[in-house]
């Protein structure tokens, strides 16, 4: 089922998300639900925030060396906890709840993650360049951030007035 993805500046996405604490077929509904959203709206990333429900879970589903999304390469992410950062990358980001706006933003570089997966198996992940981006920008939302947070005082003027013109063309 395609869920409806809150954008900008809906309040729920201030929110910040709870730990997960029951790894059942509601949760595993869920987080088929939230694959369909993303590959539907045409993202690569994407947190249970987002679709209204505050909790700590998140899905990252990257493009391929063939270009193709493949969902043997979907990532589930419950109850994230980075335990390492290290380097520096800038990446042009977007994002499903700030649709039409992409800014750079700088982030680590390398990452390590421990996790629970979909069934509360506990994992740990390494990840770098675009991957780690993905997931500090899918964790900011569990946080209750948005990446136009990190983007500079200029540059944020500029989100707003664009935002407030797409706003009144409504």
């Amino acid at each position: 089922m395609i869920l409806e993805v809150l954008t900008y500046p809906n309040k729920i996405l201030f929110e910040k998300s709870e730990e997960v604490t029951k790894f059942d077929e509601n949760l595993h509904k869920f987080l088929d639900d939230m694959y369909e959203t993303m590959i539907a709206k045409k993202g690569i990333g994407l947190a249970a925030i987002q679709v209204g429900k505050p909790i700590r879970a998140l899905i990252i589903n990257l493009v391929n060396e063939e270009n193709i999304q493949d969902k043997a390469d979907l990532i589930e992410i419950i109850n994230p906890v980075i335990t390492y950062k290290d380097g520096e990358i800038t990446f042009q980001e977007g994002c499903l709840s700030v649709p039409d706006f992409y800014e750079e933003v700088t982030r680590p570089n390398n990452i390590v993650l421990k996790y629970q997966d979909r069934f509360g198996n506990h994992k740990e992940l390494e990840a770098d360049e675009l991957l780690a981006v993905c997931i500090q920008h899918e964790i900011d939302h569990l946080n209750g951030h948005l990446f136009i947070e990190k983007i500079g005082y200029t540059k944020r003027k500029k989100f707003d007035k664009e935002l407030k013109k797409k706003l009144k063309k409504k």
